[in-house]
């Protein structure tokens, strides 16, 4: 219940975003209420002014009355549905806005740690979810208290004594409602959490399709999403069961209240204590005051629904964003381009260290070359630089200050980063390789590609720079894709540069175009490279050999070579290969 309370002020705070409209919502809502409570008043008026008492002269006029009663009420109920529809878009808009946004400041292992399709239906399937209960829900909510106050009241006014026979049940809904409530929200958030998972499996499926049919997966493949949707059936089924069990138990106690109400305002009829047009006004009242209950009762699935979505969202946009910080550090601006490491220790789990005592010093405009085995280390080397994880002991300096306390968006705008695995994103060409300086010329972005050896292949395209990729770029080639990165971070201009086995992929006629690039790519800046081939950091001033975690060996070349350990021996092995 605490969660439920904390998600629902967390929602309204949206809410209250839409003020004008929700007051103009709430104003009308007021009004309706206020034309429905008017029906039963003038029912009975009828009754014991003109129909009991044969008085007719007046009772087409007061029928005319009812009629515009009623009529004005439809028409304000429309008026309701469009002021609601634009409270509800523009919060939910809000809502999908800042969780996107927040995703783009959370921390990088956040990410590696969470599958991607169940994120994808936190912005999707739990915000759809909200948008549905606050379109449906959200004036039902407002409309049941007005109805229930307003009914409550001239419940009273008309007879204290049938108020309190008809406030009998109330105890026994209130309590059996709240076990309910309890029992339906569970399965709600188990639902979401399926869906998510679900969604995950998709995502995952439809990515790596190549591979599943490439080793005819596809009956084990359909198997386990067979197994993962019938999970999600049967607690969908225990969701829809508990949150269905409502309606059916308040219109049981809404039709014993009319009974009892109806049984004792007889008795009080037939005792001369209230007339029949109280009695007839008081039984409409009645029903006005158990509808309210029961209408949010049969909408009670998707209230939980939309609560169950909220809290899923509202949990990601509670993890602290990794810029937080950002108002007490320090950015950096011009940098000159030296990098030491001194004595740094990280682990990714506790008590399994994937780096230890690394200590080195690249100096300004010097390219140190990162090799060894798969798993050594390399990778978290160059992720430690741009802070996209924060070392357990140890420091790391960038022109002699500690990158601990340099603001990272600073830090990493000095950055250009050329992955193994070129991404690229939907859209041009131009917009492509404009993503590393969104402000630049056409004639900027054309240049960079001429140096990246990008302009010739480019040109051949059909629409040239306007040339749409497909997602992830897969309609050219994966060389052309990485050319296209490395145009991206010249156009970029960094003081610091890390190159992620950027040929490791790639034929050796698009080694060579990559490795051109990449001469332009390097001069004047300090470089980390991580090579698979050998042959592609032969003329870096420092080689790192990374092993277990741990600096093997450092030096040239032609040192290593001289030195005959690791490196030679792997040097040794890459050139029997080509043999």
């Amino acid at each position: 219940m605490n969660h439920t309370l904390s998600t629902l002020k967390k929602l309204s705070t949206y809410l209250f975003q839409q003020r004008a409209k929700l007051v103009s919502v709430i104003m009308l809502t007021i009004a309706a209420a206020g034309l429905t409570l008017a029906g039963p008043y003038l029912l009975g008026k009828a009754l014991d002014d003109y129909i009991i008492a044969q008085n007719y002269d007046g009772l087409f006029s007061l029928c005319l009355l009812m009629l515009g009663v009623y009529a004005a009420s439809s028409l304000v109920g429309w008026l309701q549905a469009v002021f609601l529809a634009e409270v509800s878009q523009r919060t939910v808009w809000s809502l999908r806005k800042d969780l996107f946004v927040h995703f783009q400041k959370l921390p990088i292992p956040y990410f590696s740690s969470k599958n991607h399709g169940e994120l994808m239906s936190r912005t999707t399937n739990d915000i759809d979810n909200v948008t549905n209960s606050l379109n449906q829900s959200l004036i039902q909510i407002i409309s049941s208290i007005i109805m229930l106050v307003g009914s409550f009241t001239m419940m009273l006014l008309l007879n204290g004594w049938l108020t309190l026979v008809a406030l009998v049940v109330i105890p026994v809904i209130v309590f059996v409602s709240k076990r309910i409530a309890r029992m339906t929200q569970r399965q709600f958030k188990g639902q979401q959490q399926e869906l998510g998972g679900l969604n995950s499996f998709i995502e995952e499926t439809v990515t790596g399709q190549k591979v599943v049919a490439l080793f005819h997966q596809e009956e084990r493949m359909a198997k386990r999403f067979s197994d993962a949707n019938l999970k999600l059936k049967k607690v969908g089924i225990k969701a829809q069961i508990y949150s269905g069990t409502m309606g059916p138990f308040m219109n049981m106690f809404r039709h014993i209240s009319y009974l009892i109400i109806a049984g004792v305002g007889g008795w009080l009829a037939v005792h001369d204590l209230a007339t029949v047009g109280v009695i007839i006004s008081f039984l409409g009242y009645s029903q006005q005051f158990s509808g309210p209950l029961n209408e949010v009762a049969n909408q009670y699935n998707m209230i939980q629904s939309g609560v169950a979505g909220a809290e899923r969202v509202f949990e990601i946009m509670d993890i602290p964003s990794e810029y937080e910080e950002a108002k007490r550090l320090k950015p950096i601006e011009a940098v000159v381009g030296k990098v030491e490491f001194r004595n740094v220790m990280f682990s990714y789990n506790e008590g399994t260290a994937a780096l230890r005592d690394i200590s080195f010093t690249a100096k300004p405009g010097e390219t140190i070359a990162l090799v060894g085995p798969t798993g050594a280390g390399k990778t978290t080397i160059i992720n430690l630089i741009g802070r996209f994880f924060e070392i357990n002991a140890g420091h790391i300096f960038i022109d002699d200050e500690d990158i601990r306390y340099l603001d990272k968006n600073s830090l990493r705008s000095q950055l250009g980063i050329v992955l193994q695995d070129a991404h690229l994103f939907s859209g041009s060409i131009m917009d492509n390789i404009r993503y590393g300086k969104l402000d630049a010329a056409d004639a900027e972005v054309k240049a960079a590609a001429v140096q990246a050896n990008a302009h010739s292949f480019i040109m051949k395209l059909p629409q040239g720079y306007e040339t749409e990729l497909s997602a992830e770029g897969s309609n050219i080639s994966h060389g052309q894709r990485q050319l296209i990165t490395i145009a991206r971070a010249i156009l970029s201009d960094p003081a610091l540069l890390i190159l992620d086995e950027a040929t490791s992929s790639v034929d050796t006629l698009a080694e060579l175009q990559i490795q051109e690039a990449m001469k332009h790519l390097l001069q004047g800046r300090t470089s980390f490279v991580i090579a698979h081939r050998l042959s592609t950091i032969r003329n870096a001033d420092t080689i790192l050999f990374i092993k277990d975690g741990e600096i093997a060996e450092r030096g040239s070349h032609e040192e290593l070579l001289a030195q005959r350990g690791l490196y030679y021996e792997l040097h040794g092995n890459q050139f029997l290969q080509k043999a």
